[in-house]
């Protein structure tokens, strides 16, 4: 069966207006379901007005369209597939998009795009990745910094209890842990409580270095 169609050009549009009464039983026959059909059209809107940017950049996918009831059918489409699209009126247009990267794969894959559905997947993984790596990288940043900080200041803590000579007069739990936090400077909390002859814990460490601060804070303060 050959399709007749009449093409029209609206600005930068293409519209094929199909001219065959029987063009519905014409697609049954060649497409297997009411399905099919469904990706099909779905298929055909996004290559005539759809466009996905780079995925390296940003996730982005739109449709536009010139009439809202068209627009409207394509969504629900795509929404009884589970691929769900947002809608947008702007100048004049009406514009399906997803800025989801796991939903614009999914579209891909409900149009049968699977070679760009895997290309994009790759890149989408990696990028995933990386931000993740940056995320872990940040946080174990800013964990040492507030480790390295917090020694720093209980080593001044110290330093200054030993300056005037106070040191002996501690008891000696706190002694043990001040000795311990002056030789591993590095250190966690959690890691010197580990080091003591009766490891403790990071609370507990914590405990006996707010003792020894408070103690310089009363020397500091005569």
């Amino acid at each position: 069966m050959q399709i007749e169609y009449e093409p029209l050009i609206k600005g930068k549009t293409f519209v094929a207006r199909i001219k065959n009464q029987n063009i519905e039983k014409y697609m049954h026959l060649k497409i297997t379901s009411p399905q099919e059909i469904q990706k099909s059209i779905v298929k055909g809107v996004f290559m005539g007005a759809g466009s996905i940017t780079n995925p390296e950049k940003q996730y982005h996918l739109e449709v536009i369209f010139q009439e809202k009831n068209n627009a409207e059918y394509i969504l629900n489409i795509c929404k009884s597939f589970g691929v769900y699209l947002k809608i947008l009126e702007q100048d004049k247009k009406i514009i399906l998009y997803i800025k989801d990267g796991e939903e614009i794969s999914k579209f891909l894959a409900l149009i049968g795009a699977s070679q760009a559905m895997l290309s994009f997947e790759d890149i989408r993984i990696t990028k995933e990745i990386k931000n993740n790596v940056n995320r872990l990288v940040n946080c174990e940043t800013a964990n040492l910094n507030k480790i390295v900080n917090a020694s720093v200041n209980q080593i001044n803590d110290i330093k200054l209890i030993q300056k005037l000579n106070k040191f002996e007069e501690m008891p000696d739990y706190l002694k043990e842990i001040a000795i311990l936090r002056l030789e591993n400077p590095d250190d966690s909390l959690k890691a010197l409580g580990e080091k003591l002859e009766n490891p403790i814990g990071k609370s507990g460490v914590n405990h006996r270095l707010q003792k020894i601060h408070e103690y310089a804070e009363e020397l500091k303060n005569g």
